[in-house]
């Protein structure tokens, strides 16, 4: 399976902070926003991950991430030069993808919670069998209206997802982390925009759904799930990831970490990164390793 980041917005609801910084390089506590996409993309066992980011930004990117061989994994990117939606991954994306499966995660979407691992490894199993076409996650929210809304039958099977609805029919969202198998590519291509001009994940989603290849898997109420894509996100992101690793002791989003503890990585290397970051707590807690 391959992933994806989706890198690339402009982030205009974070207006000024991102007029010299792209989005998803801004901070979150203590860490670059890119870290917790692309940790989630290695949580799930991916190697071979793929950033689109906007134009004129390459060299940010590169000089934060690299290739990736610090972590042991493969990092490419490409750039986006016109938006056109979250679908549009799957297109621009379609060299690096071939015949694989792939997930893809928005760049401004952080998911913790400690069995979330195991989820995400057996999730990527029954895409790569053919037990299921794809699959996404339903987290409950106060006001769902601003996000794609699945809805769900008595016996917990999911039977309708809209975008942006005026009136949900559920209090469920489906956060930015989808899984799918190679159709995708075909289905992406084939889309109609929306009346915002989108290429929705909605109409890939619901394009599954018909066929009845679909699973949504609910997220517990205690699982963290964060949208940092505004002002007022990104300092809640940055509070509760600060919260959840001075209550629990370990870290979110550490890629040196998940790689030392999958076997891509060896403590010597994850000691001469944190050697280089020895003057922070992040350092010291990969010195700790």
């Amino acid at each position: 399976m391959k992933g994806i980041v989706l890198a690339a917005g402009k982030g205009t609801r974070l207006y000024p902070m991102t007029l010299p910084v792209c989005k998803p390089l801004l901070p979150v506590y203590d860490k670059p926003m890119i870290y917790y996409p692309v940790c989630v993309l290695m949580q799930a066992g991916i190697k071979d991950i793929l950033v689109i980011i906007p134009p004129g930004e390459e060299a940010p990117f590169e000089r934060l991430l690299g290739d990736g061989s610090q972590w042991g994994v493969n990092i490419q990117f490409v750039v986006q030069y016109n938006p056109r939606g979250i679908a549009d991954a799957f297109d621009i994306g379609a060299p690096f993808i071939g015949e694989d499966s792939v997930c893809l995660v928005l760049g401004d979407n952080i998911f913790h919670s400690l069995p979330f691992e195991r989820q995400l490894r057996r999730v990527c199993r029954n895409i790569e069998s053919g037990a299921v076409g794809a699959t996404v996650f339903g987290y409950y929210v106060d006001d769902p209206r601003a996000f794609g809304v699945v809805e769900f039958d008595d016996n917990g099977r999911a039977i309708s997802i809209e975008e942006k609805p005026r009136k949900p029919r559920s209090n469920y969202i489906v956060p930015g982390l989808y899984f799918y198998d190679n159709t995708v590519v075909d289905i992406a291509r084939h889309l109609t925009p929306s009346a915002r001009g989108e290429l929705e994940i909605t109409d890939v989603n619901l394009s599954y759904l018909q066929q009845g290849r679909l699973a949504v898997e609910r997220l517990d109420r205690d699982f963290l799930w964060l949208d940092a894509g505004t002002a007022e996100n990104l300092l809640s992101a940055s509070q509760a990831v600060c919260n959840t690793q001075e209550t629990t002791g370990r870290y979110i989003g550490c890629p040196e970490e998940i790689a030392y503890n999958r076997g891509y990585i060896d403590v010597g290397d994850v000691h001469a990164i944190g050697r280089q970051l020895e003057q922070t707590l992040y350092g010291q807690y990969l010195l700790c390793l």
